[in-house]
This record gives C-alpha cells, structure tokens and sequence, in this order.
C-alpha cells in the first residue's frame, strides 16, 4: 500500500485513496475464498459420485488450499500492479490542479514571510485587546467609586441647602453670614459634583463606543 498520505485527494473524495484500494482487495480476497469454496464443494460431489474413489475430503482440502495460495500470490502481484495505476491515473489530483474551494488562496498568496507578520500583528491586536479591556474594567470600577462618592456629596449639599432653609425661615442673617465659608464649600463640592458627572458620561460614551 502507498505511504502518501494523499490528504488533497482525500479532501476532494472525502477517503483516502488508499482506504478506498484496501476495501477492494478485501472484497477480491473475500470473493476468491467464496470461490475456492464452491469448487471445493463441487469437487466433492463430483467425486462422491464416482465409484471406488480414493480421494478423501482432506486431501481435496490441502489441493484446494494449495491452489488458493498460488491464486492469492498471483492476484497480490496483480493487484500491486493495479494499485500503482489506479493511485496514479485515477484517484491522484495533480499539482497544477487547485479544488473550488481553495482558490481563495490563488487569489491571495503570502510567503512565509507575510504570513508570519499577519501572524505578529494578530498577537499584538489581541494583546493591545487584553489591554483595553484591562483599562476599560479599571474605568469601571473608579466610576463605581464616583458614584459613591457623588451620593455622599449630594447628602452633604441637602444638609446645606437644609440649613440655608432654616436661616431664612428665622431671619437669622448673621447666622447665614457665619456660614459664608460654609456656602463656598458647598460651591467647591458642587463643582466636583459636577466633574463626577462629566467623567460618568464620558464613560457611558465610552461603553456605546465599545
């Protein structure tokens, strides 16, 4: 049997050449064995027939295997023959021969070269991948603690607005003055507030975009 593995063959037959061969000697084999039987059982009714034969069923046997060893030798050798044409002339695709679905390569050949850069440029994408979303999973836990840090501020700003509130009920305008450092506090926090909220939609804006 031939050792190619015969792989383009196989990808446009769906077997292999040589499984394809193998399953016919099998069959041929199994063929002449059957047939070394029937002429072996009709021998023995030929015989059976005859008067005062001699000839035992063994002997018919070893005569009958004799001869199935010297068929099998001969039909091995012409089977070889018949193999080496058919692998050959038959069920061999030749090299200038290119199957429908691998003409994409025709149409785009790369040497080794290109393809080992396509290959480093993919392991650079996938790790510039691996970055981002390394960067994208910090973002999105500092904007978890922006959002905490937000609810506090926004308790603190109601506190303020509360005790605005309560001063004017009661006409406390020195009390208000007193807190005028109070009030610009609350400016700066509201200030920060708002860079919070800038940073949260830039990071919404950031995750459509992802």
């Amino acid at each position: 049997m031939s050792v190619d593995p015969m792989t383009y063959e196989a990808q446009f037959f769906g077997f292999t050449p040589q499984t394809c061969m193998l399953r016919v000697y099998i069959a041929f084999q199994d063929y002449l064995f059957e047939m070394m039987l029937v002429v072996e059982g009709v021998m023995l009714k030929k015989l059976d027939g005859i008067p005062g034969c001699k000839i035992s069923p063994s002997q018919i046997r070893k005569c009958t295997e004799k001869f199935l060893s010297f068929m099998k030798e001969h039909f091995d050798k012409l089977f070889a023959k018949m193999e080496e044409v058919l692998l050959q002339l038959v069920l061999n695709i030749p090299k200038n021969v290119l199957l429908p679905e691998d003409r994409v390569q025709e149409q785009y050949r790369y040497s080794k070269e290109e393809f080992q850069a396509l290959q480093d440029e993919l392991q650079q994408l996938q790790q510039q991948c691996r970055a981002e979303a390394a960067v994208e999973q910090a973002l999105r836990a500092e904007l978890e603690e922006q959002k905490a840090v937000k609810a506090e501020l926004e308790k603190i700003l109601q506190c303020f607005d509360g005790l605005e509130n309560i001063c004017r009920e009661h006409g406390a305008g020195n009390f208000k003055e007193s807190f005028a450092l109070l009030t610009q506090s609350s400016k700066k926090l509201q200030d920060v507030l708002k860079d919070i909220e800038e940073k949260s939609e830039k990071m919404k804006q950031h995750d459509q975009l992802m």
